[in-house]
């Protein structure tokens, strides 16, 4: 048996709640865990990402980031979470993900991380309506440009008219997994995005299992929601606030700022609940066990 600590954190909490967020089990040295293993651990936490910690050569550390069917090559609130994790009470850390390298500064509780990469962008091929029909929304809602959005994942990113139809909306299975499919990785989403006064609404849709879930905070997607606005030539800068999660029980608050450089900057606050540890038997990922000892 190997002993492997872990923590868990929750990423982009609301004025010091414990249980908003978005939650993030992190493993501090994965070093001895295997891809077969580290698969299994992120399907046993059933977290929207787990990540692990690895030495390297390149930064404060080397970071894999898995969700319980697949490996990202990047995820913004495991970044901000990990990042805490490694950079401890420092001013930040910087991490290598499969992306690239991520600089994290922190302020106070505040973690803020520079998208990997410029952002890459496509046209999206359906039709407005038919998007909106996909949400179950009504004739009109998209009210600018749909794109694909890539700063190191790609994602669905889509315009809605009033933050009121973004609470409205009730994705269709069957044609979020038509329309919302990427070559880049195998879960159809989308993420849906309004202005409001003074908080912009904002969701993410996926599917999992045949049915459609909800994320209660998406920091890649509000790199990408930046990467939208240099694409469509938006006056910069940017700075907002961004609300999410409430549909799910789980508020959260993200930051968005692009300076004039086109530089895409997201903050969100990170709060430490737990710690544990798990034991492996080595050479079988399905009987992974886990004590978990939270303080």
């Amino acid at each position: 048996m190997s002993r492997h600590a872990f923590r868990i954190v929750n990423v982009f909490t609301v004025d010091g709640d414990r249980f908003s967020g978005n939650p993030l089990c992190v493993f501090e040295d994965a070093r001895g865990i295997s891809d077969e293993q580290m698969q299994a651990l992120a399907r046993q936490m059933n977290l929207s990402e787990t990540t692990f910690v690895l030495p390297s050569e390149k930064a404060d550390a080397r970071v894999r980031i898995f969700t319980p069917a697949n490996e990202l090559p990047f995820a913004g609130h495991p970044t901000l979470g990990t990042a805490k994790v490694v950079g401890g009470e420092s001013a930040g850390a910087t991490l290598e993900m499969k992306a690239g390298l991520v600089q994290v500064t922190r302020q106070g509780a505040s973690w803020t991380l520079r998208a990997a990469q410029p952002p890459a962008t496509r046209p999206v091929t359906v039709a407005r309506d038919e998007l909106a029909r996909m949400l179950g929304l009504p004739t009109g809602t998209i009210s600018d440009e749909p794109l694909w959005v890539d700063t190191g994942v790609e994602q669905l990113i889509i315009p809605i008219a009033t933050p009121e139809l973004v609470r409205g909306a009730d994705p269709r299975p069957e044609l979020l997994a038509r329309h919302g499919i990427s070559a880049a990785r195998n879960t159809p989403s989308c993420y849906l995005w309004s202005p409001g006064v003074p908080e912009w609404s904002v969701r993410y849709f996926f599917i999992a299992n045949g049915a459609v879930r909800e994320d209660p905070a998406t920091g890649s997607a509000c790199d990408n929601l930046g990467g939208w606005h240099i694409a469509m030539k938006k006056p910069l800068p940017l700075t907002t606030s961004l609300r999410q999660g409430e549909a799910i029980q789980r508020p959260s608050r993200l930051g968005l700022r692009v300076d004039e450089e086109r530089a895409i900057y997201v903050s969100g606050n990170v709060i430490e609940i737990g710690r544990g540890f798990v034991e492996l038997q080595e050479g079988d990922p399905s009987s992974t066990q886990n004590d978990l000892n939270h303080s």
